[in-house]
């Protein structure tokens, strides 16, 4: 491949990851979401107004960055190297709250558009004085030699946090950090982070050491070289401007800054020199880009994970009250209190008992002289399996939902949401109403199913005398009808309960067929509980789908990292 298509994989590699990099969300609130959240918007801003811009550009102009601390001098700097009031400098602090970009005339067509920092609009004419957020003002000067701009940026340590923000920002654009330190502040703790963020990514950086005392210079200077080479920077230049009164202009000496304006304009020069830094810059820039993104990877994984811990809660409280209501369906829970106070009223006294025992054959008989030839009173006894039936879906759904919550809330990333959806803390507004449908439509099956069972002349004659309705009640007394929740006088009540209605069941369809129906009584009554608990386990997964992250987020970031890598080497 030749260089311009060296350059052309290199730029689609690049805008991949980008891409990528600016499609991520990290919307849950896990641990790793706030660095991430800054290590994307840090990367974003240097593609878009670096690595980018230099790359369809290489020819461009080279970017100098003037930063530094609070009251180094930055501005009063650039003025004197540039001969002219181009930054407004002050007593106040801080002084420069808009970046000034300074550039020869003839380099104009380069930083008036977007090219670089598209986030700032440009402005143009005198400094007013006025702050003006979210731009770059632009200033020319023919004392700066073409093919090099300076850009006075914000203090990295200003008490406004929009300029320490805009100032790293700055700093990220730069093909070179011309860092402004004084005597008093060259080892503070700030500036020397941002050195070494410029040390890992192989920025080109230049020190000025600005009002140093004469006699202090043969101790300070050495010290901060010694500072240098210990963080990776052992070949950045180091100027040093003495303690000085400024002149009539508000300008250092010419002398005082003879070195720093004689390398820069060297520099601006030579074009084979500003190459050298230029992609000094742009590679150390480039090869940090996979490595920084790998932090993104790792956050979206964490919010991954966190999402499928969220849905997993969901599923388990869901799943533990279906099966406790499969459990209820055969421990004999359905066959207590008010169903077994119906059944007794429906058949009657323990005599009941000892005449079906006797002859199932004449049970047709004994019920009927039992109620005087009128149908059983099965309404009473329905209305009590359908209560129960009700109140063991509904209770149940009532519990998940309260799991669910609980658990949500000891999560990473659930508290935020059901803060965003507080009607999740309850059931749907309309469960109770929705179970009490379901049972009854789950009745009417159990009736189908009977009517479709009995569909012989003999068979539909037994039905027909003991009522539809009433073979119907029994089926579901049957499907109930294990005894294992029981304890006590209940077991007897209950067993007896089931073994009755079992026994008329089996008299007028057979063992086999009384077995497969209560399986399929069962298992219909559970596939509707599904449907139903699945309803409200959707409410969960709604709302967490609407800020999770999507489930590749980690894959495809790394696979573009991967991608820039391959490029690269």
């Amino acid at each position: 491949m030749n260089a311009d298509g060296d350059v052309e994989a290199l730029v689609s590699a690049v805008e991949r990851l980008r891409g990528e990099v600016d499609a991520a969300s990290l919307p849950l609130d896990v641990p790793s979401r706030a660095p991430a959240d800054v290590s994307r918007r840090q990367l974003l801003q240097q593609l878009d107004d670096y690595v980018l811009p230099r790359l369809r550009a290489i020819d461009a102009p080279l970017l100098a960055v003037v930063g530094g601390s609070t009251g180094a001098g930055k501005s009063t700097l650039v003025n004197s190297v540039v001969g002219a009031l181009v930054s407004r400098p002050g007593v106040l602090r801080p002084t420069t709250t808009s970046p000034v970009l300074v550039h020869h005339p003839q380099d104009r067509r380069w930083f008036a558009d977007t090219r670089i920092l598209p986030s700032l609009a440009r402005v143009t004419g005198q400094d007013t004085g006025e702050s003006q957020p979210g731009t770059v003002r632009l200033a020319e000067s023919t004392a700066l030699p073409a093919g090099m701009a300076l850009l006075d940026a914000p203090d990295i340590d200003s008490v406004v946090s929009a300029n320490r923000a805009i100032a790293t920002q700055l700093l990220s654009a730069a093909d070179l950090w011309l860092f402004v330190t004084t005597a008093a502040r060259y080892a503070d703790a700030v500036p020397w982070d941002l050195l070494r963020t410029a040390a890992d990514r192989g920025t080109a950086v230049a020190i000025v050491l600005d009002r140093i005392p004469p006699e202090a210079v043969g101790e300070i200077r050495p010290h901060l070289a010694a500072m240098l080479r210990e963080q990776g920077l052992p070949t950045a230049p180091i100027f040093t401007v003495p303690e000085t009164t400024l002149d009539a202009d508000g300008h250092l000496p010419a002398e005082a800054v003879a070195r720093l304006r004689s390398w820069l304009h060297a520099l601006a020069s030579d074009s084979r020199a500003r190459q050298i830094v230029v992609g000094q810059t742009l590679r150390g820039a480039v090869e940090s880009l996979s490595g920084r993104t790998a932090e993104l990877v790792v956050a979206s994984r964490d919010q991954h994970d966190a999402a499928v811990a969220l849905r997993k809660a969901v599923d388990e409280s869901f799943d533990d009250a279906r099966r406790r209501v499969s459990d209820g369906m055969t421990d004999g829970t359905l066959l207590r209190g008010e169903v077994l106070a119906r059944w007794q009223e429906f058949v009657g006294t323990g005599e009941f008992f000892r005449q079906v025992e006797t002859t199932i054959s004449r049970w047709r008989d004994k019920v009927t002289a039992a109620i005087k030839g009128g149908p059983p009173p099965a309404e009473g006894l329905g209305e009590a399996l359908q209560t129960g039936v009700a109140a063991l879906l509904l209770s149940n759904a009532e519990g998940a939902s309260s799991e669910s919550v609980r658990r949500w809330r000891r999560l990473p990333g659930g508290g935020p949401i059901l803060a965003r959806h507080p009607e999740l803390a309850k059931p749907a507004p309309g469960l109770r109403p929705d179970v009490e449908r379901l049972v009854r439509d789950w009745q009417g099956e159990v009736f189908d199913l009977v009517r479709t069972e009995g569909q012989g002349r003999r068979t539909n004659a037994r039905i027909a005398a003991y009522g539809l309705n009433a073979i119907g009640l029994f089926l579901m007394l049957v499907a109930f009808g294990s005894t294992g929740g029981l304890v006590g006088a209940e077991i007897g009540i209950a067993g007896g309960t089931a073994v009755l209605a079992q026994r008329v069941l089996e008299a007028i369809f057979g063992d086999q067929a009384v077995r497969e129906m209560a399986a399929k009584a069962r298992t219909r009554l559970l596939e509707l509980t599904d449907a139903l608990y699945e309803a409200e386990r959707h409410r969960y997964a709604v709302a967490l789908a609407d800020v999770a992250a999507p489930e590749d987020q980690a894959q495809r970031l790394a696979a573009a990292a991967a991608g820039l890598r391959a490029v690269v080497r």
